[in-house]
């Protein structure tokens, strides 16, 4: 075992590390219940109330206390380690994991929370769970979401990185056997067989065994676990620690194409046995968005444009919503000159089509991104209550600063300015630092270029 050197700080008056406040409270609750305790055992209870009331009081409320502290610690640590997520599995692989994770969140040990990981993995196999269920790709993913925590990147992306073409490959392989009709029959994986000594689970009676997935369920969940994964690389490719766009923006452009693919192939074929419903709402609009930034963020904004549109089309939280028409603001604003029916958002805008010069199409862009940036304003500026997020104040500074933009821009340097001076009250009355700095930014330089001019 290991023990610390005993040098010069190690002598009887060295100091050793002061014990947290959790530790302090415990100790001061602990002394309090001893010295009750005593008192109670030296005299009776009654004596004690008539000649020590506020003492007998003092100590009942400590002996209540630890009782509370102790219950407490006793629930939170049944309700986690023994809640649904580690009983599901088989209790070797649940102690592994609660080991890791223990060391993970608790006492802090990347090389023991790794090797109780890998441990839980390698007993996955040992007791022959399925790859492709969610209680193992849960682990797999728990892990690379600890490997980020840790801002150990590259590992977390090679982790999610062999899962998705771990579930390509499934995928493709089922895809090949059902169109050439060879797909075997799907029964009920049979219960880990007990080691020696332990008795044999209970099998539950047939009205209550779940129903078997079929291959088209499966598929259905593990093709919707990818996209997931696919956008979480996405996220981590962009990560400052990273910094590789193109891969991150390749991520994106599958997830999306695979959800239209699997979109249209549903509505032409309809739903296969047991298929089961397919992405969220929010979850199909929230990778298209993400899709929609990374085109942004390569100035390609008529590819973003139309996938901010489908987002919007598909959001129901009105402050998102403001920031959705924000971003179709500024992505109007910055709208390359194009032929007319050349930009995808061009079908959108009806009467545009007309354009004989690229001043009237510039023109027409900066009058969509004015349009879009009101409306972003009044959205977000409408919801009160528990409705109203941070994320509507935010969406109302931002609009005020693209206002000011795009006025601007349409040589109207009056209102601009007015725009820009109600996003610097706004910002500083929300308490939004980073908008009130970028206000003040562009007010700056609004001065200075009207000086210059």
């Amino acid at each position: 075992m290991f023990e610390p050197d005993k040098g010069l700080d190690s002598g009887p008056g060295a100091q050793g590390p002061k014990p947290s406040l959790n530790r302090l409270i415990l100790r001061a609750i602990a002394n309090d219940t001893k010295r009750a305790w005593h008192n109670l055992r030296s005299s009776s209870f009654r004596q004690v109330m008539k000649t020590h009331p506020g003492e007998a009081f003092g100590a009942i409320f400590a002996i209540a206390a630890a009782l509370a502290v102790a219950g407490y610690c006793i629930y939170i640590y049944f309700n986690y380690f023994y809640s649904p997520q580690f009983t599901r599995y088989p209790e070797p692989i649940a102690q592994a994991l609660r080991k890791a994770l223990y060391y993970s969140n608790h006492e802090i040990d990347p090389q023991r929370a790794l090797k109780h990981y890998k441990q839980a993995l390698e007993l996955c196999d040992e007791f022959k769970l399925d790859h492709f269920s969610d209680d193992v790709m849960g682990i797999k993913i728990q892990v690379a979401a600890w490997l980020e925590k840790i801002q150990s990147f590259r590992n977390a992306i090679d982790v999610l990185e062999t899962l998705l073409s771990d579930c390509k490959r499934w995928v493709d392989a089922m895809e090949k056997a059902a169109r050439e009709g060879t797909l075997p029959p799907l029964t009920p994986s049979p219960p880990p067989e007990p080691k020696e000594g332990e008795p044999a689970p209970d099998t539950p009676p047939p009205e209550q065994q779940l129903p078997v997935e079929t291959w088209w369920g499966k598929r259905t969940r593990i093709l919707g676990k990818a996209i997931g994964i696919s956008v979480k690389l996405a996220e981590l490719y962009s990560d400052e620690h990273v910094l590789e766009r193109e891969l991150a923006h390749e991520r994106l452009v599958w997830a999306v194409e695979t959800i239209f693919r699997e979109t249209q192939r549903r509505a032409k074929e309809g739903l296969k046995e047991g298929e089961g419903e397919w992405l969220k709402p929010e979850e199909i609009g929230g990778s298209m968005e993400a899709l929609a930034r990374s085109y942004t963020d390569k100035s390609q904004h008529h590819l973003a444009l139309p996938l901010y549109f489908q987002s919007l089309r598909l959001c129901e939280d009105q402050c998102h919503i403001a920031v959705l028409m924000n971003n179709i603001a500024s992505s109007f604003a910055e709208h390359p000159l194009m032929r007319p029916g050349d930009a995808p958002v061009h079908s959108m805008m009806g009467e545009a089509l007309t354009w004989t010069t690229p001043a009237e199409q510039r023109a027409s862009y900066l009058e969509a991104a004015q349009r879009w940036a009101q409306n972003a304003f009044k959205h977000a500026s409408e919801p009160l209550g528990n409705k109203r997020t941070p994320e509507c104040d935010q969406a109302c500074a931002a609009a005020l600063t693209n206002l000011s933009e795009v006025l601007s821009m349409l040589g109207r340097k009056s209102e601009a300015r007015s725009r820009l001076e109600q996003a610097l009250k706004y910002s500083k009355e929300k308490g939004l630092e980073e908008c009130a700095r970028e206000a003040e930014e562009r007010l700056r330089s609004f001065e200075g270029g009207v000086k210059q001019a």
